[in-house]
């Protein structure tokens, strides 16, 4: 337990002094962005390199702390080695693609060919993948091509999805930071100390990048972090799907992974599933930028940056909260009560949102 504190305080410190100067250095070298398209919600030029000092201190802390000593069997030995060697791979080759997407740009298709490289080398070469819904639907196994398929599919939806709800101060910093520590406290739950110890040690670096990209924000992540938040955060919520039930606490192995997974992360596997159905529906590219997400819409309904962020925030616990009725109802019925609080979110934000323009129109 120590050892999770001072990965934390550690990613923590690192971001803390570190991101002052890498502001500087933006500012210097012009890598900022400007606010010179209509979708853009800020008005001042703003640094757009922040995903660097992230991913930084979370790979400095976590490697700090990677204790094999308190490994004691070699078949975990061996694991948890294969696991931090394909982590660091993927990681830098997702890191560099999001680095230069942020200083010069990189096309859609780039980016997504660059994602399904990292996830099939997660998927093939690092075993990291889904190879069962554990309950839910009734479903325990699936054949391993369908494992294959439904792990590469889950990845690029939440590395993408964290990627697209980069659009208001402090918002993809704040979601990833609530999952983190979600996935951290389960980890320990599960006596699972290095999976525990990456948690936080991407914890501490976005509470760390929050008190910079907080509205208002004298930073943004960019690319660079959205993409490598979203890598981590796939990664642990796969591990903890198919984290071996002996292992589990005895309160924990009766709250179904998958669902306390999908509720880890449902704010942007919702904006994203709903951004997609409505650009499908116009005939748009389902990468095509627009003012369409609901935190824009939360913006429009009149909320500053930072309620429209604490919003999100709050529908994200609670909801991390609804999954664990799972302990009484079962997986399936479950599911479908957190899929059912992220349709009621959506309709209240649509009914305010239609509310705002009826108020407007009437003004005019």
């Amino acid at each position: 337990m120590i050892i999770l504190v001072l990965v934390f305080i550690t990613a923590f410190a690192v971001v803390l002094y570190a991101t002052p100067a890498l502001i500087k250095v933006a500012v210097l070298k012009r890598l900022i962005d400007m606010p010179s398209e209509d979708r853009k919600i800020h008005k001042r030029a703003i640094p757009t390199i922040g995903g660097i000092i992230i991913y930084a201190s979370t790979l400095f802390s976590f490697s700090l702390w990677f204790n094999i000593d308190d490994l004691h069997e070699y078949d975990i030995i061996y694991e948890s080695v294969k696991e931090f060697k394909i982590l660091v791979a993927t990681s830098i080759v997702l890191f560099f693609v999001g680095v230069k997407d942020d200083i010069i740009g990189t096309s859609p298709v780039k980016k997504l060919f660059a994602n399904i490289l990292v996830g099939l080398i997660l998927v093939l070469m690092g075993d990291i993948r889904i190879t069962g819904l554990h309950g839910v639907f009734m479903v325990d196994f699936i054949p391993q091509w369908g494992s294959i398929f439904l792990s590469l599919f889950t990845y690029i939806v939440v590395v993408n999805a964290m990627n697209l709800i980069d659009g208001v101060d402090g918002l993809a910093a704040g979601v990833g930071l609530i999952a983190s520590c979600v996935f951290g406290t389960w980890f320990i739950f599960a006596n699972e100390y290095t999976l525990a110890s990456l948690s936080f040690a991407l914890g501490g670096s976005l509470m760390g990048f929050l008190i910079f990209n907080f509205s208002p924000a004298k930073i943004f992540m960019g690319d660079s972090g959205s993409l490598i938040i979203g890598m981590f955060l796939c990664v642990l919520s796969i591990k903890m799907i198919e984290y071996p039930a002996a292992r589990i606490d005895n309160f924990w192995i009766h709250i179904s992974n998958p669902v306390l997974a999908v509720a880890a992360l449902i704010y942007p596997l919702t904006d994203t599933l709903r951004i997609f159905i409505i650009r499908a529906a116009k005939g748009q590219s389902p990468f095509a930028a627009d003012r369409n997400h609901l935190h824009h819409r939360l913006l429009d309904c009149g909320f500053s940056h930072r309620k429209t962020v604490i919003i999100i925030y709050a529908f994200s616990i609670i909801t991390v909260g609804v999954s664990l009725l799972s302990y009484f109802i079962g997986p399936t019925l479950s599911l479908f009560t957190v899929v059912a609080c992220a349709g009621l979110f959506i309709l209240g934000i649509n009914y305010k949102y239609n509310q705002a323009i009826k108020q407007s129109r009437l003004a005019e």
